[in-house]
C-alpha cells in the first residue's frame, strides 16, 4: 500500500492504513515530512477550532456538505482525543482556537512519527511522484518516482494521494500533480490563492511611511455573492503592495472571486468598528477651535496612526474637509483592491480534485485503487484550525477507503 504525499493529510491515512494490519510505504518529494505543517506552526499550532458543530461546518462554504461526511468521521473533538493519545495536551484559546499547550508542532509530529514507525509505516524521502508506468500492474498501481539515484518504480495494490496544494512550493506544495492526473483523464478546478493577501496600489508617500503597520480594530464591509452584505471584524497588515492579515484571509473567498468576476473589487474599511455611524458623525462635526483636524481625529474618536493615513489616502482634500463625508469615510472608506498575492505566498489555495470525481470512500470514480485527501481537494476554510481539521480528516476517510477496496479486493 503506498501513500504519496508527507503532510497530514498522507501521515493520517498512514496511520489508518497501518491499523488495518496493511504494510504501508510513505513517498514524499521533499527530505522531511510534515514541512509545511511545521511552518504553520511557527507562530502557535493552531489545530483546530471549539465552535459549535453548525458553526464549524459552515466555515466550508459551498463544500459544507461534502465536508460534513468527513468531520463526521474525524471531527474536532477527535482531533483533540487523538493529540492528546501523542501526549500532546491541547487548550482553547480565548478565540475559540484549539493549541497543544507548548503551542508547537514539532514535538506532536515527533511523537506521530515514532508511532507511525512503530506502527511499521516506511518512509521514503526524497521520491518525487511522476505518474504512473506505462507497465501495468494486475489489480495495482506501478507508480514512478525520480529521485537523486534516478527514476525508481514502485507497485501499489492501492494509493493515497495527498500532494497538497499550490502554495509555499519550496515546502512541496506545488501543484505538480495537475498534469498528471489530466494526463489519466482527471479534470481539476484551477488552483487559486486562499487565505491571502490582496494587492492595492497605494501611493508612495504610503507606502513608504506606512508599510508593516497594523491595523487593529477594524472591520471589512463587502458585497458577497448572493448580494448580501458581508463585514467581518478583526486586524490586519498594511504592506507595501496591499494588505493582509487574519481579517483579511477571513473574506479572501469572496474578496477573490469579485476580483475573478469583475477585474477588481472595492471593500469598506469601518475604522471604528466600536462606534456607531451616528456618534461618530456627531464627534466630527464637534468644533476643534484651533487643533489640527488630525489632533481632533485622534482625541475624539482615536483615529490616528495608519488610520489617519489611510483617509489622506484614499479620500480627496475636499472630503477630508467635509465632516459629514469624512464622517461617512471612517466608517466605510472605500478601498479598491486590484488582485490576490502569488498563489505561492498565499497559506492555502482552492481547487483541486472535485468530490463529484471521488465516491464516497475519496476513490476517483475513474482510476479505481487510487484515492485523493487533503488540499489537492478542491474545497477551501478561512484560517482558525478548519484547514487542518479537514486535512486530517480526509486523510483518514481516504484511508479507511483504501484498506476498505483492498480487503473487498
Amino acid at each position: 500500500m503506498a501513500v504519496v504525499g508527507g503532510g497530514p493529510a498522507g501521515l493520517m491515512a498512514a496511520q489508518r492504513l497501518a491499523q488495518s494490519g496493511l504494510a504501508v510505504t510513505l513517498f514524499d518529494a521533499m527530505p522531511s515530512v510534515g514541512r509545511k505543517f511545521l511552518m504553520a506552526g511557527k507562530g502557535g499550532m493552531n489545530l483546530t477550532h471549539a465552535e459549535a458543530a453548525p458553526a464549524f461546518l459552515a466555515r466550508y462554504g459551498s463544500r459544507s456538505a461534502d465536508i460534513a461526511p468527513l468531520l463526521a468521521a474525524f471531527g474536532p473533538q477527535a482531533l483533540r482525543e487523538w493529540a492528546h493519545g501523542l501526549g500532546i495536551e491541547t487548550f482553547v484559546g480565548s478565540s475559540g482556537r484549539v493549541f497543544p499547550t507548548d503551542m508547537k508542532a514539532a514535538p506532536l509530529l515527533r511523537a506521530w512519527l515514532h508511532q507511525l514507525r512503530e506502527a511499521g509505516v516506511t518512509f521514503r524521502m526524497r521520491h518525487r511522484w511522476l505518474g504512473w508506468s506505462e507497465g501495468a500492474v494486475a489489480g495495482g498501481q506501478r507508480l514512478r518516482f525520480a529521485t537523486p539515484d534516478g527514476e525508481v518504480h514502485a507497485d501499489a495494490g492501492a494509493v493515497v494521494l495527498a500532494l497538497g496544494g499550490g502554495s509555499w512550493a519550496r515546502l512541496g506544495s506545488d501543484g505538480a500533480w495537475v498534469p498528471l492526473l489530466a494526463a489519466r483523464g482527471i479534470g481539476t478546478a484551477p488552483l487559486q490563492p486562499a487565505n491571502c493577501g490582496f494587492d492595492v496600489d497605494w501611493s508612495a508617500h504610503f507606502r513608504e511611511r506606512f508599510a508593516g503597520h497594523p491595523l487593529k480594530s477594524v472591520a471589512i464591509g463587502l458585497q458577497g455573492p448572493d448580494g448580501s452584505e458581508l463585514y467581518r471584524q478583526g486586524e490586519c497588515v498594511v504592506t507595501a503592495g496591499g494588505i493582509e492579515g487574519s481579517l483579511v484571509y477571513a473574506l479572501s473567498a469572496p474578496i477573490r472571486d469579485r476580483i475573478v468576476r469583475d477585474g477588481a473589487v472595492e471593500i469598506r474599511l469601518d475604522l471604528a468598528p466600536g462606534l456607531e455611524a451616528r456618534r461618530v458623525a456627531d464627534e466630527v462635526a464637534r468644533p476643534r477651535g484651533a487643533r489640527s483636524l488630525s489632533s481632533h481625529l485622534q482625541s475624539r474618536l482615536g483615529i490616528t496612526g495608519v488610520k489617519a493615513g489611510l483617509l489622506r489616502e484614499c479620500l480627496p482634500k475636499e472630503a477630508m474637509n467635509d465632516p459629514a463625508a469624512l464622517a461617512a469615510a471612517i466608517k466605510a472608506l472605500p478601498l479598491r483592491l486590484l488582485r490576490p498575492r502569488p498563489i505561492d505566498e498565499a497559506i492555502s489555495s482552492a481547487g483541486g480534485v472535485p468530490f463529484e470525481a471521488m465516491d464516497e470512500h475519496l476513490m476517483l470514480r475513474a482510476l479505481p485503487g487510487v484515492f485523493c485527501a487533503g488540499e489537492m481537494l478542491d474545497w477551501e476554510a478561512p484560517t482558525g484550525g478548519y484547514l487542518l481539521t479537514a486535512c486530517f480528516a480526509s486523510g483518514l476517510v481516504a484511508g479507511a477507503g483504501a484498506a476498505g477496496y483492498l480487503g473487498r479486493r
